[in-house]
């Protein structure tokens, strides 16, 4: 089911190809799906590694019409160029924001905004503003199949780490909230098997990300004025510490939501947090 370079049909409109980049953040690896037969939307290119590329355009070749990015992440986004390249595809998407973690070569021809609807023959595809991830995620609903393409807004498996300055713990819980607005059946993540509930899955995550809120709440409580390298020995108890280094991300998430709701304060001249 994830083998790298061979398409699976998840339905009779979508089919899967995985990236070969597994791994701790990507899972089996980053996955890019295929929208239509006649003409086809390539959605998450993946990461400009030649033979996943290579897989594109054996799939689809000269079918393809579009090239749309969730976000500009640089396991989901970088194959664009040699896939317009080889296609004249149009590119829709987000431009990246400017922080250290992104993909600086994507150049949409075709600026998303929430809503933008690709409407072709075969399917229909609508556009969700979900940031909090990062600033410039979309997510983008399949309306025949009810399936919501959620890039790295919902992972099978694991939870997205936020990476503050563009990602927003608040923006996060709040975009996961706006999902329930859309008649979901399914979501096709960006690393991972589809989700048969979503519902269910979108509750999880919000109940999950706010019982750690309160891990924070309660380690600033226990600490006392803490920088986050102490804070995180405390919130993230129970995550191996191999991997607190991106614990410190979303932790620092938290704690910046908290500060916006004036419930955490930031002492600058330290880099110490406190509780107010």
């Amino acid at each position: 089911m994830f083998e790298h370079g061979v398409p699976f049909r998840l339905n009779p409109r979508v089919r899967r190809l995985v990236a070969p980049n597994p791994g701790v953040m990507t899972g089996p690896g980053t996955n890019t799906y295929l929208l239509g037969d006649n003409e086809v939307a390539v959605l998450d290119p993946g990461p400009a590694i030649p033979a996943h590329i290579d897989a594109i355009l054996a799939a689809a070749g000269d079918r393809i019409r579009w090239i749309v990015c969730t976000h500009t992440h640089p396991d989901h986004s970088p194959a664009w160029r040699a896939v317009a390249e080889a296609t004249g595809a149009q590119v829709i998407g987000a431009s990246p924001p400017d922080d250290m973690f992104q993909d600086n070569t994507f150049k949409p021809t075709q600026e998303v905004q929430h809503d933008f609807v690709l409407a072709t023959k075969e399917f229909t595809l609508r556009a969700v503003h979900t940031p909090g991830h990062v600033g410039n995620h979309y997510c983008y609903l399949l309306e025949e199949e009810g399936m919501l393409f959620a890039g790295d807004h919902i992972m099978n498996g694991s939870t997205v780490v936020i990476i503050p300055p563009s990602g927003d713990m608040k923006a996060y819980i709040e975009s996961l909230q706006l999902l329930l607005q859309y008649p979901l059946k399914f979501i096709a993540p960006g690393h991972g098997d589809v989700m048969p509930e979503p519902v269910a899955a979108v509750d999880w995550l919000v109940k999950h990300r706010l019982q750690r809120e309160q891990k924070v709440i309660d380690g600033l409580r226990k600490t006392g004025r803490a920088p986050l390298d102490e804070l995180v020995k405390v919130v993230y108890d129970d995550v191996n510490t191999s991997l607190h280094k991106m614990a410190m991300l979303s932790l620092s998430a938290h704690l910046i939501k908290l500060q916006q709701e004036q419930r955490a304060r930031l002492h600058a001249e330290d880099d110490t947090w406190s509780f107010i």
